[in-house]
């Protein structure tokens, strides 16, 4: 195959297409069945309950790009009970989940914060997955003044 100046212009305009275009795409999909499937991937078979975990962020975030979150599971984090994970999930964000951390009864303590970005005022979701498969949930809405995901 003999490649030139005009099909490699030609490959290399698609891809830019692609990638711009791609993206929207992304953020028109972005909707509560995108949520709810990804929780229900990481739950399994069981129905989150409330209780035994707590989620801590800011009522209002001034800006989008950066919101501190925590997230607390009671658990004695023994062999016999313990937390093996937890799902952070942004209800309205291109890509609602947001993070995922794992724990073993050596962790101690079922205890994890980061920052993440919120494209706008939105539920911010945290789903903690124990070792005997029950899976517990808090939620937190979260206002943004600024969006953090182009908005």
């Amino acid at each position: 195959m003999k490649i030139n100046r005009r099909s490699a212009l030609r490959k290399t305009g698609q891809i830019a297409l692609a990638s711009v275009f791609g993206g929207n795409i992304v953020n028109v999909l972005a909707d509560a069945a995108a949520t709810s499937k990804a929780i229900a991937e990481f739950a399994g078979d069981a129905t989150p309950a409330a209780g035994t975990i707590t989620l801590t962020a800011p009522e209002i975030a001034e800006n989008g790009n950066t919101v501190p979150i925590s997230v607390s599971v009671e658990s004695p984090m023994t062999e016999e009970s313990y937390v093996e994970s937890v799902m952070i999930v942004a209800e309205d964000n291109p890509n609602p989940e947001v993070a995922t951390f794992h724990f073993t009864p050596a962790s101690g303590v079922a205890r994890a914060s980061t920052r993440m970005r919120l494209a706008k005022t939105q539920n911010v979701i945290a789903v903690a997955k124990m070792n005997d498969g029950s899976v517990f949930t808090d939620t937190r809405n979260v206002k943004v003044t600024i969006g953090g995901c182009g908005g």
